[in-house]
């Protein structure tokens, strides 16, 4: 995108973006021709990728009250207006309905959810005064149940609701919502994931990661740059018609029907008296 000379560039705040695929966001944009502004709690991962993109580095808990109010302020106070808001900032906490504990839950809820709406809140008046955006990464796990981390479905999917919910009320005002359902991506979260399946099914994280996405239509896991650029376009005026929209950006993940994997030959599934209970490749 190249801003034409008489106007300011385009600002976003980007929330997570210490690392994966919010620093991917920072270097994105800022390679784009935006000043990006910065945040997450990891004081020395963020001072990296400020180094590394241009950005804007704040250090802070978007769950902390009065937060998100001050992010959006600063940012103003720092360029003079906001154009973007990309809003990352995600955790996971395992356990099925059964077995997630309060604690648990409300942190997911805090920060999956609750601290989207606060920073999109105290940036609608500025968005709607420059006719920004927002984008809402959520995950595959917004649109279909993982097993095992029904906070971390439960939440992402109400951002993609929220997301929804911000353009129908202010799309008329000039604002554009958007939410991307990233799948499998490279980044420390899945790192950490695809050990723990590792340390499973004795393989390494990049045999886990195989394993992960072998019956995908890409049957890869994606690069944070990829959700990046993605990001980056529906922030910007060849987006201009693009609002509401919920985006899976997953290599085909949901496009695969799990009920028709017994007729693919690169799976074996055993059975027994209660139905199919093991995959494998």
């Amino acid at each position: 995108m190249i801003t034409p000379a008489h106007e300011p560039p385009r600002v976003a705040l980007v929330t997570g973006a210490g690392s994966g695929i919010g620093a991917a966001a920072a270097e994105a944009l800022s390679s784009a021709g935006w000043q990006v502004v910065i945040c997450g709690r990891r004081a020395e991962a963020l001072e990296a990728v400020a180094a590394a993109t241009g950005a804007v580095p704040l250090i802070a808990d978007v769950t902390a009250p009065e937060v998100p109010r001050r992010l959006v302020e600063q940012t103003v106070e720092r360029f003079g207006h906001l154009d973007g808001l990309v809003l990352n900032a995600g955790i996971v906490r395992p356990g099925t309905t059964g077995e997630l504990t309060d604690e648990d839950w409300q942190a997911q809820l805090d920060t999956n959810l609750t601290a989207p709406f606060a920073l999109t809140r105290a940036a609608l008046p500025h968005l709607i005064e420059r006719s920004g955006a927002v984008v809402g990464v959520a995950s595959v796990s917004a649109l279909r149940a993982s097993g095992g981390t029904v906070g971390y479905n439960v939440t992402k999917a109400g951002l993609s609701m929220l997301m929804q919910s911000v353009a129908v009320d202010h799309g008329p005002a000039g604002v554009r919502a958007n939410v991307v359902c990233p799948g499998w991506t490279r980044t420390e979260m899945a790192d950490e994931e695809m050990a723990e399946l590792g340390k499973e099914r004795g393989l390494d994280v990049e045999k886990s990661y195989g394993l992960a996405t072998a019956v995908l239509p890409t049957p890869r896991p994606a690069d944070s740059a990829e959700i990046a650029s993605v990001i980056t376009w529906l922030l910007s005026p060849g987006a201009s018609y693009i609002n509401g929209a919920v985006i899976p950006v997953d290599g085909g993940l949901t496009a695969v029907d799990v009920g028709g994997l017994c007729f693919d030959p690169r799976v074996s599934i055993a059975a027994s008296a209660h139905g199919a209970d093991s995959l494998g490749r």
